[in-house]
């Protein structure tokens, strides 16, 4: 179900999914992770993303970020369809309009955090010494200037979530995915993490966040609660009570 209050002016609206569906399939065994989900995210929105563990939380952000291809359905970003392009196309696309950031970190342990940061402007054609010196901006202004030549192993969780922020957001993306990024970390470091995407937030930009946590989806614009592959309720996370998934299963 959706919301009045959450229709956006196309003007205003940086995605727009319509009708997706994702099955995934073994041997003759069918899972349906997306059952026809609309959606649409407003350009400078913070959107948390909640439910049960398995209900489709991950394979939403992955469809809607292109990552994963759709069996059905629709999706724009900027009011270009993802899966009218190539995969080479949608790649590019990815790189220049969007940023990850990831439980798992993901960053390339032989490179420096500089040298991690900097690849996103690298992949878009920037030159290598403007890429390293927009990485270092970009480093320092998530705290870490005097950890640019450190490799992942000599960061802590912490630090290593910081690189991973300031690579999502190096590019100046239209929309950045953060998939359980506190998931891997204490709850001090957390919470600090937490405060770091509403600075990023604050700024102007837009960002889509899955989580388990309720207090993390509670602290955004807007909360998005998914089950059983469908959207269940989609609001202001204030008044979300009679709606919020059983806290036990989100846990999970």
């Amino acid at each position: 179900m959706r919301n009045e209050m959450n229709s956006i002016p196309e003007r205003e609206c940086i995605l727009a999914a319509r009708g997706v569906a994702k099955a995934y399939r073994a041997g003759t065994r069918e899972v349906h992770a997306l059952r026809g989900v609309d959606l649409d995210i407003g350009a400078g929105e913070l959107v948390m993303i909640m439910g049960p563990s398995g209900n489709g939380k991950t394979t939403l952000l992955n469809c809607l970020s292109g990552l994963d291809e759709i069996d059905a359905g629709t999706v724009t970003v900027d009011g270009d369809d993802l899966f009218a392009m190539s995969d080479a196309e949608r790649t590019r696309h990815r790189a220049e309009r969007m940023g990850f950031v990831f439980q798992s970190f993901n960053l390339i342990p032989v490179l420096s955090a500089a040298e991690n940061v900097e690849l996103p402007l690298l992949v878009t054609g920037v030159k290598p010494k403007l890429a390293r010196e927009q990485a270092r901006e970009m480093l320092a202004r998530v705290g870490l200037a005097d950890r640019a030549g450190h490799r992942p192993g000599e960061l802590s969780g912490g630090e290593q979530q910081r690189v991973t922020v300031a690579r999502a957001l190096v590019a100046e993306p239209a929309l950045i995915w953060a998939d359980e990024p506190t998931g891997a970390l204490d709850s001090r470091t957390a919470a600090e993490i937490v405060e770091l995407l509403h600075e990023v937030h604050a700024a102007g930009q837009t960002l889509v966040v899955v989580t388990h946590d309720e207090g993390i989806g509670r602290s955004g614009q807007r909360l998005v609660q998914v089950r059983d592959g469908l959207v269940v309720a989609d609001g202001d996370p204030s008044t979300a009570e009679e709606h919020l998934l059983d806290r036990v299963e989100l846990a999970a």
